[in-house]
């Protein structure tokens, strides 16, 4: 059984690998590559979820975390359209913000460090700003540079690490974050260590697939990137660039025993500058106390 699952999972594997080859080719030919490599690019959407839990303190409902990812900036993705996007998270007057990973394509070779860490430092977010590494933010001698961008910009960096967030009545909630699954060092154990019992718990990592071995600790939600959402998904087909870690969860909600996973599509592109039928995105999600 163990052999006919993995040959089936390499034709599988081939055949996508087959289609992204073509798929440049074939939609050079047609009005669709136009589409595809400047219109659904630039169409930031917005998603709106409810996050309704027992645990989420009455004090809490309401809350609104919006989370975005993978800008990739430097790598097709530019200045102007980054003050696009921060003007749009801030007119969505969210309580929480949170960055899942991969800001700069290539950090050492990034010319505009300062333009990027005074735009961040625009996010407003009268509860907090926190941030995680992504593969490509630990990539290309990155890890210093990301961290200081983001902790200059007010960003709170979790790296296994958690916060807990306080409202009315000294209730809170947890935010935790992993180091990246990758190219860190992710220590599940130690970044949910010393959580109160009973406590909201909202994991960042920044591969989707970790939702496997996030499950095993005692946290309700778990919020990813990395996987742009498959960035060209062909009916009948599916997505066809999936990074490792990002294989088996993709896009969207997910439940993994108690665990709910939600994948961000991303903002920006990786290894080609197409995007089709997987538009950039923000996600706010508005938390609820439920009875």
């Amino acid at each position: 059984m163990e052999h006919l699952e993995t040959v089936k999972m390499n034709r599988r594997t081939f055949l996508k690998k087959m289609i992204l080859t073509g798929v440049g080719g074939i939609l050079s030919t047609t009005s669709s590559y136009g589409y595809a490599r400047f219109i659904e690019p630039a169409q930031l959407t917005v998603t709106h979820h409810i996050i309704s839990h027992s645990l989420i303190p009455k004090e809490f409902t309401g809350t609104k975390l919006l989370q975005f990812s993978d800008v990739h900036l430097g790598h097709y993705y530019g200045l102007q359209r980054f003050h696009h996007t921060i003007a749009k998270i801030n007119e969505l007057q969210p309580d929480i913000v949170v960055f899942t990973g991969d800001l700069l394509h290539e950090p050492n070779k990034y010319p505009h460090i300062g333009a990027i860490t005074d735009a961040l430092s625009h996010i407003r977010a009268p509860l907090g700003k926190f941030s995680i590494y992504g593969n490509h933010d630990h990539g290309g001698y990155g890890t210093d540079i990301y961290r200081h961008i983001m902790e200059k910009a007010g960003f709170h960096m979790l790296v296994n690490e958690h916060v807990l967030i306080r409202r009315q009545h000294g209730r809170f909630i947890a935010i935790a974050g992993s180091d990246d699954m990758m190219l860190g060092r992710p220590n599940f154990a130690k970044m949910v260590e010393s959580i109160p019992d009973s406590t909201y718990t909202i994991v960042l990592l920044h591969e989707p697939d970790g939702a496997i071995q996030t499950s095993r600790y005692p946290v309700h939600l778990q919020l990813s990137g990395h996987s742009h959402g498959g960035q060209i998904q062909l009916p009948f087909i599916g997505p066809l660039i999936t990074p490792p870690l990002s294989e088996k969860y993709y896009e969207g909600f997910y439940r993994i025993r108690h665990l709910t996973l939600y994948v961000n599509r991303g903002l920006g592109t990786t290894r080609v500058p197409l995007r089709f039928l997987s538009p950039p995105e923000l996600t706010v999600f508005t938390l609820q106390h439920r009875t």
